[in-house]
């Protein structure tokens, strides 16, 4: 029997529906907007500059406007946060009884756009803790075991929404010619082990020592400590990455590194990190900086960035272990002399 979003959301409590409800509808709009590519008029760059001093793509701001619009009908929603904005928003006509607040990344991976990679938006939600009251920044910085549902849809041949309310996890596939999201797959899991790994290599310079050992030895193949070969994955999209790992299986890497030492990390808490990292581990799944849980962090602002480290659990484990005891890190040279891809001798 074909189980519909809607017929899904049954199950949780009706508020929480109605706002996945939203945020679902939002996430079609965008899915029709990508699909037309150029025929859409909204690739490219537009005049603007997010909060954190990027230029914003055309869908980027399409995206925001599109999430932001269905939000503010919702009479559940008090308010929400985007990537996009330096600053929350106060739902105009439930800013104060709203039961919820939603944090979300309207379009994660635009730098993709153009190439025609796939794209995705990302999002959260949480409880309004100060229900009667209009929610303020404050009321927004909640650690990830808080949310109460998270999820993304990721823009690709097929457009898929990835959900889990607190009971595992669960994919939809948008049926175009209907307009409806299907229950595809009811129960996803991260398989424990894998041979595969997503990481930045150009980086590789700046990367602590832990994760240069990690990646050194996956590299090393079966001639290595691991005794077994690896694949290396990169797509610069979060959405892209993480369902990857739904799909087959793997780790995804964005550690802390020297590059910029002031920095913790390049990826944000709040829009990015948290609401991965609970999908992530409702699937058996684990998710870190290399040294804390991901869920466990209490924003200190809106915009936070941390170390993401995240995907199959014994990989995620072993990285763990390896920050743990860094004096025990023997250094295997990644490049060698010259390069990672370093011709035989002779």
């Amino acid at each position: 029997m074909t189980i519909r979003l809607a017929e899904w959301l049954d199950d949780q409590p009706a508020a929480l529906g109605d706002v996945i409800s939203a945020l679902a509808l939002a996430c079609q709009e965008i899915s029709t907007a990508i699909s037309l590519g150029p025929l859409a008029g909204l690739h490219g760059k537009g005049e603007g500059h997010n909060t954190h001093g990027e230029a914003q793509h055309k869908l980027d701001v399409f995206a925001d406007r599109c999430i932001a619009g269905t939000l503010a009908v919702s009479h559940h929603v008090a308010g929400w946060a985007s990537e996009e904005q330096e600053l929350p928003t106060l739902s105009p006509s439930h800013g104060e009884q709203g039961e919820y607040l939603v944090v979300f990344d309207p379009l994660d991976g635009s730098s993709n756009i153009d190439a025609n990679i796939s794209v995705g938006t990302i999002f959260s939600v949480l409880k309004h803790p100060f229900r009667g009251t209009p929610p303020g920044e404050a009321g927004f910085l909640q650690p990830g075991r808080r949310q109460v549902a998270a999820g993304y849809a990721v823009y690709g041949p097929a457009t898929l929404l990835v959900l889990s309310c607190g009971d595992g996890v669960a994919a939809f596939t948008l049926d175009r010619r209907e307009r409806v999201w299907q229950l595809t797959s009811p129960e996803l899991r991260i398989s424990e082990q894998t041979r595969e790994f997503a990481i930045n290599a150009s980086n590789q310079r700046f990367w602590e020592k832990p994760v240069q050992r990690y990646v050194a030895e996956c590299l090393a193949g079966t001639e290595g400590p691991r005794a077994a070969d690896f694949n290396m994955r990169w797509v610069a999209s979060l959405v892209a990455e993480v369902h990857r790992i739904f799909s087959r299986g793997g780790v995804f890497m964005y550690p802390r590194d020297n590059k910029e030492p002031r920095k913790a990390g390049r990826l944000r808490l709040m829009y990015e990190a948290a609401p991965m990292a609970f999908l992530v581990e409702q699937a058996g799944g684990a998710a870190v900086t290399g040294t804390q849980a991901l869920l466990d962090i209490v924003p200190d602002t809106l915009h936070q960035k941390v170390p993401v480290i995240l995907g199959s659990k014994g990989e995620v484990e072993r990285i763990v272990r390896y920050h743990a005891d860094p004096h025990e890190n023997t250094h295997w040279p990644l490049f060698k002399e010259r390069s990672l891809f370093v011709p035989p001798a002779g």
